[in-house]
C-alpha cells in the first residue's frame, strides 16, 4: 500500500471512531433530555392516580353514577374517592386534591366550597348543558381562583380530573 493509502486509511478510521463517538453522545444527551422531561409528569401521574384524593360533591343517584365513572375507567383507585353530599360534610373534603362539583346539586354553595378549597386544589365544576348554564355571577367567581375547570360533557370528566392530578400542585407527604 502506498503512503497516501496508508494516510486515507487511518484518517477514516479516525473520522469513524469520532462519528461514532458523536453519535453516541448526542444519543445519550437525547435520551437524558427525554427522561428529564417526561419522566417527572409520569411520576406526578403515577402518584396522582395512586395517592392523590378526589371529592366528588354530588347528591343522590348522581353521586354513584359519578363514582362508577371513575370505577369503570379502571385508572382510579375508588378507596381515593370522597363523596360530600351535603353541606355538613364539606370539612370531609380538606384532604382531597381535586374538588368536583355536580352543579346542579351545590349551585347555591359554591361560596362555601372555595372557602375550603385550598391554592393547590384543583376544582373542576361539571354543569351539564341540559341542567342550565352557569350565571355569569358565577363564572366571574370562579375565574378569580386557580386551577378551575369548567367540564360541560360528562366525557370531558375523566380528562379533566387527569390533567388536574398532573398540573395541580401536588404536596408530599
Amino acid at each position: 500500500m502506498t503512503e497516501l493509502g496508508t494516510y486515507l486509511k487511518s484518517a477514516f478510521e479516525t473520522f469513524e471512531t469520532v462519528s461514532a463517538l458523536i453519535v453516541l453522545f448526542a444519543s445519550l444527551y437525547a435520551v437524558w433530555l427525554w427522561l428529564r422531561g417526561l419522566l417527572p409528569v409520569l411520576l406526578r401521574l403515577g402518584n396522582g392516580l395512586a395517592k392523590r384524593r378526589i371529592a366528588i360533591f354530588a347528591k343522590g343517584d348522581v353521586v354513584d353514577s359519578l363514582e362508577g365513572l371513575f370505577a369503570d375507567s379502571k385508572i382510579f383507585d375508588c378507596k381515593n374517592i370522597i363523596r360530600i353530599s351535603h353541606i355538613g360534610d364539606l370539612g370531609r373534603a380538606e384532604p382531597a386534591s381535586v374538588f368536583l362539583v355536580y352543579w346542579p346539586d351545590w349551585s347555591g354553595d359554591l361560596d362555601q366550597i372555595l372557602a375550603q378549597k385550598r391554592d393547590a386544589t384543583a376544582l373542576i365544576v361539571y354543569a351539564p348543558q341540559g341542567s342550565g348554564f352557569l350565571p355569569p355571577d358565577a363564572i366571574s367567581l370562579l375565574e378569580r381562583e386557580r386551577n378551575v375547570t369548567l367540564a360541560n360533557l360528562r366525557g370531558r370528566l375523566l380528562n379533566d380530573v387527569v390533567v388536574s392530578l398532573i398540573t395541580s400542585g401536588y404536596e408530599k407527604g
